[in-house]
């Protein structure tokens, strides 16, 4: 906890409401297609300096959720995946990579995704997972349903 807050306090941020990532606070989905609709929901840093988000994914084969997290320590923020199924993985970000609306973490020694991003682009919160080099990449455009 002392690491989060020290690296919170190197990136120039008084406490956890401003932790660079409030873009991303709410439940964002994506528009149906085929019969599937994607939903992610992430909550504000909470006291212990993680930010907690989940994935549901529902369609007509039923609903698939998959927790994930976003933590800081000396070396930079890390994003906690934990698919159904499969093994949790971390991915980095160096610590200079948290844009004010953006983010990169990467784990080039995973199968697959390598690469995760999430960005905005306006209303709209985009994300990406690839391969470190941005090959056979996959993309979601979610919009805002609630904060």
């Amino acid at each position: 906890m002392i690491a989060n807050i020290m690296l919170l306090a190197g990136l120039g941020l008084a406490g956890p409401q401003e932790m660079p990532f409030g873009w991303l606070v709410g439940k964002w989905c994506t528009e149906p297609r085929g019969g599937r609709t994607t939903c992610e929901t992430w909550e504000p840093i909470g006291p212990d300096q993680v930010m907690r988000g989940v994935t549901v994914t529902t369609s007509a084969k039923g609903e698939r959720r998959e927790p994930m997290r976003i933590s800081g320590d000396a070396g930079g923020f890390v994003f906690h995946a934990e698919p159904a199924g499969q093994a949790a993985t971390d991915f980095r970000a160096s610590p200079g990579d948290a844009a004010a609306q953006g983010i990169t973490f990467v784990n080039a020694a995973h199968d697959y995704p390598q690469r995760i991003r999430y960005w905005r682009e306006g209303e709209m919160l985009m994300a990406e997972i690839s391969l470190a080099d941005g090959g056979k990449p996959m993309r979601w455009a979610y919009r805002r349903v609630s904060r």
